[in-house]
């Protein structure tokens, strides 16, 4: 699907799930906002702290008084990524959302890229890791390997191009993000359920190739073991909703 008439975004949301992130999360934020405050790109930079242990929301209040369009929240219901990041949409005011890791393994550089790709008029942008120009570094092996997987499985099953479904750093407009409601996923398998609806619900979209480090500290949160069945549920309910909603969810333009 080609983009509409491009209407002109105002301001830019980056929501940031962080749950023990204290080692990374004010580098990113920094380095965030240096990136956005050279581009001359209007923001706000919402962190949700998703019931952390650690001294994740200290760094926070601490980084307030240098950063003024930081705005962090605790998220004081259910935990889970996929509820830490459906807050962050609640509490954005942007008409674009960007949704950004805590630890330094998305490039902020790609943040602006999807600015200026949204602002051609896309209801959303989704990079790719796996294309020419995108790239990763250290990933781990066997983490590859499970996700090449899980991506082919989406291409086939939906019959899409996309290669990289699974990452959750991607970029929407505000009316598809509400589009895409209700949001049924509490854990990372948000990050299938948005685009997947997206693209069955008929709003345009595109991809632009970004880059991944591993991140420098911390462990990660997410763990396949865990997560297989809930990414397939999730699917299969897109699946469904595709072949047999009758349209009852597609985007009005």
């Amino acid at each position: 699907m080609t983009p509409a008439t491009p209407e002109p975004l105002r301001l830019l949301s980056i929501v940031i799930p962080a749950r023990d992130e204290e080692g990374c999360v004010a580098s990113t934020v920094l380095h965030l906002h240096t990136e956005l405050r050279a581009r001359l790109i209007d923001h706000e930079i919402v962190v949700v702290d998703d019931g952390s242990a650690d001294g994740t929301w200290r760094v926070l209040e601490d980084l307030r008084g240098s950063i003024p369009t930081l705005r962090p929240f605790r998220n004081e219901g259910e935990h889970g990524f996929g509820r830490a990041v459906a807050a962050g949409f609640e509490h954005s005011r942007g008409d674009a959302v960007v949704v950004m890791m805590a630890d330094e393994s998305d490039d902020c550089r790609d943040v602006v890229r999807y600015w200026e790709k949204l602002q051609e008029g896309w209801d959303a942008v989704f990079g790719s890791r796996f294309v020419r120009g995108g790239g990763v570094v250290d990933y781990p092996f066997h983490k590859l390997l499970v996700n090449r997987a899980a991506n082919l499985f989406l291409r086939l099953l939906f019959h899409i191009p996309l290669n990289d479904t699974t990452n959750a750093f991607k970029a929407y407009r505000r009316r598809a993000i509400d589009g895409c409601r209700p949001f049924l996923s509490p854990h990372f398998n948000l990050t299938v359920e948005l685009p997947l609806k997206t693209i069955v619900r008929g709003y345009s979209w595109t991809v632009i190739p970004i880059t991944w480090r591993n991140r420098r500290t911390g462990i990660s949160k997410l763990k396949i073991r865990e997560m297989g069945s809930r990414y397939l549920f999730i699917a299969l309910y897109c699946w469904l909703e595709k072949y047999f909603s009758r349209g009852d969810y597609r985007a009005r333009r």
